[in-house]
């Protein structure tokens, strides 16, 4: 009888990504930056996915300096023709795609009352409807091949109604990517396709600084700290452990499961 403790290699080397190619959509900031250097870092090679061409470019460059091998895409992950021409440049330039992170997303607050209905299309459009489009031209290269990693971002929104800001249409679709994410978890599991979420908590990155900065932001502020028992927020480099551990074969045995990353704010 085999013997997995003995025989299977050695945790940390369960960690590495070495040969295999990922893409990362919203890579060109904050959490998808973060998510691409740290596959990178893992031993992917990486394919930084945005729909602006320069901010994608930096952060190739970036990862080059690195010694990562990394390509910039220009994609609208809205877009089904954009969201296939983007599997087929990662397929032309490395002939395989075994790590999808589907990152890419807007926040707005908005009273329901009175957002416009574009403004919950757009959400929906981007926050859901990206995520099942990439994560089907994905699939339709890990399939055939009887393994691969998807892996989303959705957000703890997803479990809660935040507060003291309005913010209906964001957590109805990252509710929905939640369930996508499960769906899409059962219907390939046997097939070799896992497919997982990570949701962050409040998380620093330059668009929240931004809107920390406003007057409503700073009254919003404390508040989000009293309700996280860790008193902070998390750093973009909090979540890269997750997404290298969902992308490699330490994880090979999950799918279909959320990753919550919010310093215990769902705690309470």
């Amino acid at each position: 009888m085999s013997d997995p403790v003995l025989e299977t290699k050695p945790i940390l080397e369960r960690f590495r990504l070495d040969g295999r190619v990922a893409l990362v959509t919203g890579g060109g900031q904050g959490i998808g930056r973060a998510f691409a250097h740290g596959l990178g870092e893992a031993g992917a090679a990486v394919a930084v996915v945005d729909l602006r061409l320069d901010v994608a470019e930096a952060v190739a460059h970036e990862l080059a300096q690195k010694q990562i091998d990394a390509i910039a895409v220009q994609a609208d992950v809205t877009k089904p023709d954009q969201v296939q021409a983007m599997v087929d440049a990662i397929l032309a330039k490395w002939g395989a795609l075994t790590i999808g992170v589907n990152n890419a997303g807007i926040g707005q607050w908005a009273d329901a009352e009175s957002m416009a209905y574009s403004d919950w299309l757009r959400m929906i459009d981007v926050d859901l409807n990206s995520v099942f489009l990439c994560a089907q031209a994905e699939a339709k290269v890990m399939l055939p091949a009887g393994y691969g990693k998807i892996i989303n971002t959705a957000s703890m929104s997803g479990h809660i109604s935040n507060t003291p800001q309005n913010q209906s249409a964001y957590n109805t679709a990252k509710a929905g990517v939640l369930h996508l994410t499960r769906s899409l978890a059962a219907e390939w599991a046997k097939r070799g396709v896992r497919v997982n979420s990570i949701s962050p908590g409040y998380t620093r990155t330059k668009l929240v600084d931004d809107l920390l900065a406003t007057p409503i932001g700073q009254t919003m502020l404390p508040t989000w700290m009293g309700m996280t028992p860790m008193g902070r927020m998390a750093e973009v480099t909090d979540l890269q452990g997750a997404v290298v551990y969902l992308a490699s074969a330490a994880s090979d045995y999950m799918t279909g499961h959320d990753m919550v990353i919010d310093g215990g704010y769902c705690c309470w």
